[in-house]
């Protein structure tokens, strides 16, 4: 299994550090540099963490782990409306940013009042697109066990925060963390910032059995290798969006339109293989504004690799 740590140091040897990430088998996720002050986000074998934790503390950075690194995560609320959309929400979108993660909100269209919410296909398929999802839903009981529909039948992880104590609940999700209902002021307070970091941790917990689960038949190739493929790439290199590429545990999210750029990234090579016969490659949900890579499992290569074979008998 692979962790991700962030290294945060100076200039001076860091390329012994990137030598022995590519040792033993790591790859290099993000690293940012100004002036003379270098921060690495890296993934490695966790056999070999010590190894390099060594390494960053003899070269004078400091080392941690980013557990929420190379995920993209949706926190969603009801609606946009000012009474479903509270602070709360921003706030736990930015306290799972600082574990690493990338976060978008998003709000549903017609999820006002316990006898109207709905969610379509459309949104369900949208939130699919992500590692996990965060569902903040307020502070009443009776109207958050109504709207369990919500989030029943979506297929990535859910974490529900809500403000009252809830039970026979636990089927529909995979975590709950209560005591953040809705409130007009921002979590400031030391109870407050515990109860981000609970959620966080919650969070962490359900992507880390996803990780293990991946780790039962792993991906033919990591994603961090696709990413560094397409770093190259002009369209990717010059485009103007927040984090033009977006690791997720099993793929990526490539932010460049789909109709023009899938096929030229369906012919890269890695491995003497081309994108397109390791990965699934689809547009996103959202208006054709992204491409999103899914990484196929050895397994799965080994299926297909068999059918051709056959075919040619």
């Amino acid at each position: 299994m692979f962790k991700v740590m962030m290294y945060d140091g100076g200039v001076y040897r860091s390329g012994e550090l990137y030598e022995l990430i590519d040792d033993v088998g790591g790859v290099v996720l993000q690293k940012n540099r100004s002036a003379q002050m270098l921060s690495i986000i890296m993934s490695i074998p966790e056999e070999d963490v010590k190894t390099v934790e060594a390494l960053c503390i003899d070269i004078g950075g400091v080392v941690k782990p980013v557990p929420l690194a190379g995920t993209e995560i949706a926190v969603v609320g009801p609606t946009l409306g000012r009474h479903h959309m509270p602070h709360p929400i921003c706030d736990i979108a930015e306290e799972l940013r600082r574990y690493g993660a990338i976060t978008v909100v998003m709000g549903l269209a017609r999820g006002r009042g316990k006898a109207t919410a709905q969610i379509n296909l459309e949104e369900r398929m949208i939130i699919e697109e992500y590692d996990a999802a965060v569902f903040s839903l307020g502070n009443f009981k009776e109207c958050i066990e109504a709207k369990k529909d919500l989030f029943k039948d979506v297929r990535v992880p859910v974490v529900l925060v809500s403000g009252p104590q809830l039970e026979g609940l636990e089927g529909y999700c995979d975590a709950i963390v209560s005591g953040v209902g809705r409130k007009s002021a921002r979590m400031r307070t030391a109870p407050e910032r515990a109860k981000l970091d609970e959620i966080a941790d919650r969070v962490e917990d359900v992507l880390e059995h996803k990780k293990e689960l991946i780790e039962e038949d792993p991906l033919f190739v990591h994603p961090g290798e696709i990413k560094s493929i397409l770093e190259n790439y002009e369209p990717v290199d010059m485009c103007l969006r927040p984090s033009p590429l977006v690791l997720h545990l099993d793929g990526l999210r490539v932010k460049i339109p789909y109709e023009e750029h899938a096929e030229i990234i369906g012919n890269m090579e890695v491995y003497g293989r081309k994108l397109k016969d390791v990965c699934t490659i689809t547009p996103s949900k959202i208006n054709d504004s992204s491409i999103l890579i899914r990484i196929k499992t050895v397994s799965e290569i080994a299926y297909d690799d068999a059918k051709k074979a056959a075919e040619k008998k």
